[in-house]
């Protein structure tokens, strides 16, 4: 199937997909200072640029949009149904490194939780912030 926009059209879409102060990544962050506990924004010294830093407890956060990182919810399964095989190997790079940096942070001796976009969802936003707080006031 044909892509339905020109190439121009589609470069405009794919630049405003962002990587940072997505929705998701600002939700974690209000749950996060109603803990009040403070962070950084996007650790760039650190493996994978996380995208909460808590330096004083060697924490991190990352927001993991579910559909790019493989997560086993419906959304995190789904295949597009064109180019298969370059999503494939897309995703299997991206499930990749993401586990290489979760190994290289726990060598550095800081420790990683993951908050998945559905988990944010209204239904289940009082379990990631017991989560979270969990995560991040305990030892």
């Amino acid at each position: 199937m044909a892509d339905t926009f020109t190439k121009t059209k589609r470069s405009s879409i794919m630049r405003a997909v962002r990587s940072r102060d997505t929705s998701p990544e600002r939700v974690v962050r209000k749950l996060v200072t109603s803990l009040g506990v403070r962070y950084r924004l996007q650790g760039r010294k650190l493996p994978g640029n996380p995208d909460l830093v808590f330096p004083g407890l060697r924490k991190v956060v990352f927001v993991h949009g579910c559909f790019w990182h493989r997560h086993r919810c419906r959304k995190g399964q789904s295949i597009p149904s064109t180019r298969s095989e370059f999503w494939d190997a897309k995703f299997a790079r991206n499930t990749a490194r993401d586990a290489t940096v979760k190994r290289q942070l726990r060598r550095e001796g800081w420790q990683s939780l993951t908050v998945w976009e559905c988990q944010l969802a209204p239904s289940r936003i009082e379990r990631t912030a017991t989560r979270l707080q969990k995560f991040l006031l305990t030892p």
